[in-house]
C-alpha cells in the first residue's frame, strides 16, 4: 500500500481494505511503501479497524512523503521473496504509480516479483476515473510486468479487487 503525498487521500481506504483481508487470514501480509518498507500486518491486526489504523499510522515512518517504490520492492523481493510465503502468491500493490526513484529499477523489481508470484495485479486510484490513461513513468514501467490494472477509487473497485484476488 502506497502511503506517499500523493496517495495521501486513497492510502486510508487501502489499509481498511487490507484490515479486511487480514481478517481471519492465516497467509496475509500487508505492507506499506513510500520511501521504505514497512510490515504492518501486526498493526492491522486488531479487530477495530479504527484502532487498527492508528496502530498502523504509528509504526509507519514515511506517512505522506516520497515514493521510492522500486527500493521497496526490492526490500520485499529481498526480505520475502525466499519465503514460501511470497511463492505462488497473488500480490496486490496499491499506488499511483508516482515513482521517485528510477523507473527503470521498478520495472526489474516488478518483473522480478511477477517471477515469484502466481499473480501480480496493480491497484490504482485513477485507473477507473474518467479520461484516465497511464501515463506516469511508474506505471508505465510495470505495465508489461503485472497481471491487472485495476480501478481502486470505489467501494465498486475494491469489491472487483476481492474478487480477483479471490479468483486468481
Amino acid at each position: 500500500m502506497d502511503v506517499s503525498g500523493s496517495m495521501e487521500a486513497y492510502a486510508d481506504s487501502f489499509l481498511r481494505f487490507g484490515h479486511r483481508l487480514l481478517d481471519g487470514a492465516d497467509t496475509t501480509e500487508v505492507f506499506s511503501i513510500g520511501t521504505r518498507l514497512t510490515r504492518v500486518t501486526s498493526a492491522l491486526q486488531h479487530p477495530d479497524p479504527e484502532v487498527a489504523l492508528l496502530d498502523a499510522g504509528f509504526v509507519v515512518p514515511d506517512w505522506s512523503g516520497g515514493t521510492r517504490l522500486g527500493e521497496a520492492l526490492q526490500a520485499f523481493i529481498t526480505l520475502w521473496g525466499q519465503h514460501a510465503m511470497l511463492r505462488g502468491s497473488v500480490v496486490v500493490i496499491a499506488s499511483d504509480g508516482w515513482e521517485r526513484g528510477d523507473p527503470g529499477e521498478l520495472a526489474h523489481q516488478v518483473a522480478r516479483l511477477h517471477s515469484l508470484a502466481h499473480c501480480v495485479i496493480w491497484s490504482n486510484p485513477h485507473r477507473g476515473k474518467p479520461g484516465y490513461e497511464p501515463l506516469q513513468s511508474g506505471i508505465k514501467a510495470v505495465l508489461p510486468h503485472v497481471d491487472a490494472l485495476v480501478a481502486g477509487h470505489t467501494m465498486a473497485a475494491f469489491r472487483d479487487l476481492a474478487d480477483r484476488i479471490a479468483h486468481a
